[in-house]
């Protein structure tokens, strides 16, 4: 969603990435530009002038004419300021002291609530809580056994006592909301649940009914936590309806989703500064794995450009296993990775998402996301169905693998000869470079048990080889050559103070005494 706005304020920046120093002329040329950048971006007036002032004022201050790198510090700011618009800290849950939690979900139809509300309790779920979801919509056609099949996927049971409307009638059942969400809670009680999650009705557009209803359901159950969930494509006119969902209702927090959409962001940015509510959770896909809490820190480098490299780790302790992940590394510096460890591999990979999206989440915004633009992950799929096709006597031992082998993997796995062939040496070559490193790096790879063969002599005038003459090592380019400092002590009278204990007594250069070399740090010396 954000990868437009990134480009226009690295542009921005870019600009002034290596100057050494920085006129006003520049500061106001990068503000102007980042201005533009926000205000296309569908970032409200109010903020896009709220911010640009900031960072104007910090960068013409003493924090910028004082560093090192002025550019730098400027690029920083811009980060400071942004972080500060999406809420500053990451906000969580206000769990309740005597369970269960009660989380109320409020918007408009069409936000996404419904598909929120099972995300957010798989989330919950994975974190050791035991959710329950009530459906108190029972307005919108089909909301309830929406909410069922999605708390059924996502492991989680749901309490809907009333049907609601059925699909393709406009007949409402005739319950009652608000008993619903107060029953929903005595279930929880009764059954210990330690979250309920509330999904309520929405509307087309803001009415006196859609919000006596909502207010009606969060006087009943007194939730913990009230969040406005609000579809991040909605533009300019998302502020406006937060604005009247605070005044109407009251809420505690944000919840943005179709983050994944091509729409340009603005929501995101203007609703925190507007409201004054944090945005707290961010649903990025259609899958219910799609969904995690909301980084202002990390949200901001992305938008810089800078990668999110620590969601990246969060994803991958998620899904790699460390006693696997050990073993696998073992085999790698042992040169024993087989086609199925290789597998393994690329099955835990591909268990993080997209590998488009694990790309994006790398520094080096624009040419990151060409390069995960680029990531063919039909490809993957293909590599997938050639090793599975496999037996596991090939799997362990790819050097079987004659031409009928090949030609009945092939068949089994929809693809060409030639594509198994591809895979094969291609998995040839990189072993070969990793048994190459192993042994560079003196990890347990490379050829072993070689014989060294002798120094050859050559022969006098007896007819006999002499022995041959050892060869002195010789300095590195660039480093000293200590043996020939060894030899220059010696004749001195030694030198007690070199590094490495090469003799004793060399005395100190001159305006050099008040140097300790016994406790200087020379470094890694091995």
């Amino acid at each position: 969603m954000f990868e437009s706005l990134s480009d226009r304020i690295s542009g921005a920046l870019k600009g002034i990435r290596g100057k050494g120093k920085l006129t006003e002329e520049d500061i106001n040329a990068t503000a102007r530009e980042i201005r533009l950048a926000l205000l296309e971006a569908d970032v409200s007036l109010t903020v896009v002038r709220g911010f640009i002032k900031r960072v104007k004022e910090r960068a013409k201050g003493q924090e910028v004419s004082a560093a090192l790198n002025p550019a730098q510090q400027v690029i920083k700011i811009v980060n400071q300021e942004l972080t500060g618009i999406l809420g500053g800290e990451t906000r969580r849950l206000n769990l309740a002291k005597n369970p269960p939690t009660v989380i109320m979900l409020a918007g408009l139809q069409g936000a996404g609530k419904t598909t929120l509300a099972g995300k957010l309790a798989k989330h919950l779920s994975k974190q050791g809580h035991t959710p329950l979801l009530v459906a108190c919509d029972l307005q919108r056609p089909g909301a309830v056994q929406q909410l069922s099949i999605v708390g059924e996927r996502a492991g989680v049971p749901t309490f809907a006592p009333d049907p609601g409307t059925a699909l393709g009638s406009e007949e409402s059942s005739g319950g009652d909301p608000v008993d619903v969400a107060r029953r929903g809670v005595e279930e929880a009680r009764r059954k210990q649940h330690d979250v309920v999650i509330v999904d309520t009705a929405g509307r087309l557009g803001i009415d006196e009914e859609l919000m006596a209803q909502a207010r009606g359901i969060r006087e009943a159950v007194e939730p913990d936590e009230v969040l406005f969930v609000i579809d991040a494509m909605t533009g300019q006119d998302a502020v406006a309806t937060a604005e009247a969902f605070r005044d109407g209702v009251g809420f505690t927090g944000v919840a943005l989703t179709k983050l994944d959409g091509d729409a340009r962001g603005g929501a995101a940015l203007s609703i925190r500064e507007v409201t004054g509510k944090p945005i707290m959770f961010a649903s990025t896909g259609e899958k219910l794995t799609d969904f995690d809490v909301f980084h202002p820190e990390r949200m901001s480098s992305r938008i810089l450009g800078m990668g999110d490299v620590l969601s990246l780790i969060e994803q991958a302790e998620s899904v790699f296993d460390q006693k696997n992940a050990e073993q696998q590394a073992k085999k790698l510096t042992s040169g024993e990775l087989t086609l199925e460890d290789f597998l393994q591999q690329l099955l835990t990979i591909r268990r993080m998402g997209p590998i488009g999206n694990i790309l994006k989440m790398l520094p080096g915004g624009k040419e990151m996301n060409k390069m995960a633009d680029m990531v063919d992950e039909k490809q993957l799929d293909r590599i997938q169905a050639i090793i599975r096709g496999m037996t596991p006597a090939e799997r362990d031992n790819p050097k079987i693998l004659n031409a009928s082998r090949r030609k009945r993997i092939a068949a089994g796995s929809g693809v060409e000869v030639s594509d198994v062939n591809q895979l094969v040496e291609r998995f040839f070559q990189a072993k070969k470079m990793m048994n190459k490193m192993a042994g560079q790096f003196g990890l347990g790879g490379g050829k072993r048990g070689g014989t060294k063969k002798k120094p050859k002599g050559r022969k006098g005038k007896n007819g006999k080889r002499k022995p041959a003459k050892r060869r002195q090592p010789q300095a590195a380019p660039g480093m000293p050559d200590f043996a020939q400092l060894q030899q220059m002590a010696q004749q001195q009278g030694g030198a007690p103070n070199l590094p490495g204990g090469l003799g004793g007594g060399m005395p100190k250069p001159k305006g050099a005494e008040h140097l300790d070399f016994e406790n200087f740090d020379f470094g890694d010396r091995k």
